[in-house]
């Protein structure tokens, strides 16, 4: 508050004067317009009766101003009426329906693709031996259940320990339950490189500072796939592929897939003639590759072209056959190497899909930063990596397992190829994977869907049949049931 003086007509001091700035307060009157008053008071008391009164009143005034706002104004806080709350929240409130993004509205419009829907429909009603005979036997997935019972005796024998750093010291909470790095912590991705090296038998080295740990290989693929291309460019694909593919890579990144037929006259296996085919015929229809395609291995290195390499199934060899790493080229021929990029995990050759671990291996440091970024949102949890790290330097553990793994592959695989060809069905020659491909010529299956379809193979008739999650018990009741499909669409001659 400032105190002025005010002078009369003949310039003498006449009375002391409040005065403040005319500014709005709360209640909505202005304490400047209350204390003005003071002024024609001046007129009616003079001297210092018209100072006390003139400061008593605008007081009085304000405050029961402030009195009346109060109790006639209703509390902001106040919640509404019960009443009005149902109405606001009650779906009958808006007739229109509930809107989703376009993007998820894509999504929706794509439809769900005939893999997805086999492996749901299993799901609702699985095969048992015993409690539902005529349920659905899972030919779908491929997850190797063969050698479950290695891992489990394992996880008993050293789940607790794996989760402490000392067996001698009490349990402790950090570490397991706060932040750590999203990308993965630096001990697990030196086992991992250490188990790549292993299972894939190569000479290269792996290098921890040059991985990013996902929460599987879906995600994996996604990162890349969001690195490596913008939407609406492609990647090729030698087909027939993975049906997940069509999902992981278009669903959020909206790059195209541009499949690269590959031919049973060939035994399925990839050239350069048709990635050569497939690369010109898309441009010509206008496709955009810009720099980036997915191309697996075979391929010279041609208008800077980045490779992606799924060795997801490395370690799932069987028989005398060897795989051969992208790693493996790298060292000997002329590569790029900052375009080229690895996929891993621990699903398949560890049996482990439910830890949900992927790999990002990449000589492009733009890859990594990005890729260590975006680990984020598809970060491992801790406790499982701590438990891995434990399982993954128990040498002797993983030597053993992947001896024992691959043999049971090969059994199973000998036992349901030969239980196929026995009702005159014919594979792709096969040296790994949890799958063959098996032809139920067009002319056995005329006008029924078939399994290949999904994995985009041009040829009608094949079928991917998964057996490792198949006992050697269940192989007589597939075969029973092939043949009865078989019998029932058999076309007249």
């Amino acid at each position: 508050m400032r105190l002025t003086r005010l002078k009369d007509r003949d310039g003498e001091d006449d009375a002391a004067s409040a005065t403040i700035p005319s500014r709005s307060v709360a209640g909505g009157g202005g304490e400047g317009t209350a204390m003005r008053i003071i002024v024609p008071l001046q007129g009616v008391v003079q001297g210092r009766g018209g100072l006390v009164l003139g400061s008593v009143i605008p007081c009085a005034l304000f405050y029961f101003l402030q009195l009346y706002l109060k109790r006639n104004r209703s509390s902001p806080s106040s919640p509404p009426p019960a009443s009005l709350s149902r109405t606001l929240l009650s779906p009958r409130a808006s007739s229109s329906p509930a809107q989703v993004s376009s993007r998820a509205s894509s999504i929706l419009r794509s439809g769900e693709s005939a893999y997805y829907a086999g492996l749901r429909r299993s799901s609702e009603d699985p095969y048992d031996p015993v409690s539902n005979p005529d349920g659905f036997i899972q030919l779908g997935l491929a997850e190797n259940k063969l050698s479950l019972d290695l891992v489990g005796e394992w996880l008993a024998c050293h789940l607790r320990d794996s989760l402490l750093d000392d067996n001698h010291a009490p349990f402790d909470i950090n570490g397991l339950a706060t932040y750590q790095p999203f990308d993965g912590l630096m001990d697990l991705k030196s086992a991992v490189a250490g188990f790549m090296g292993q299972v894939m038998q190569t000479s290269a080295c792996f290098n921890p500072a040059q991985m990013v740990l996902t929460a599987g290989a879906t995600p994996a693929v996604e990162i890349l796939s969001f690195c490596l291309a913008d939407a609406g460019n492609a990647f090729l694909v030698p087909s027939p592929y993975y049906p997940g593919f069509d999902r992981d890579v278009k669903s959020r990144s909206g790059v195209e897939l541009i499949p690269v037929p590959c031919r049973s006259t060939d035994n399925f296996n990839l050239s350069i003639a048709s990635l050569e085919r497939a690369y010109s015929q898309a441009k010509k229809r206008g496709q955009k590759f810009e720099q980036n395609t997915l191309w697996t291995s075979g391929l010279r290195q041609r208008e800077n072209i980045h490779v992606i390499s799924d060795e997801v199934f490395a370690g799932s060899i069987y028989g005398n056959h060897e795989f051969v790493s992208m790693a493996d080229i790298l060292e000997t021929d002329d590569f790029d190497r900052n375009r080229v990029h690895i996929v891993y995990g621990l699903s398949k050759d560890l049996s482990l899909p439910g830890f949900r671990v992927g790999v990002i291996y990449s000589f492009n440091e733009n890859v990594l930063s990005v890729a260590t970024r975006l680990a984020r949102f598809s970060s491992v949890s801790v406790p499982i990596q701590h438990m891995l790290v434990s399982m993954l330097s128990d040498s002797k553990f993983i030597g053993e397992f992947m001896a024992v793994n691959r043999q049971r592959l090969q059994k199973m695989y000998a036992l349901f190829v030969e239980g196929l060809k026995q009702l005159g069905i014919d594979c792709a020659i096969s040296s790994g994977g949890f799958y063959c491909w098996a032809n139920l010529t067009a002319e056995r299956c005329q006008g029924q869907r078939h399994s290949g379809s999904s994995c985009h193979c041009i040829e009608p008739g094949w079928f991917r049949c998964c057996f490792t999650t198949l006992t050697e018990k269940d192989i007589p009741v597939v075969m029973e049931r092939i043949k009865k499909v078989l019998d029932s669409h058999i076309s007249p001659r």
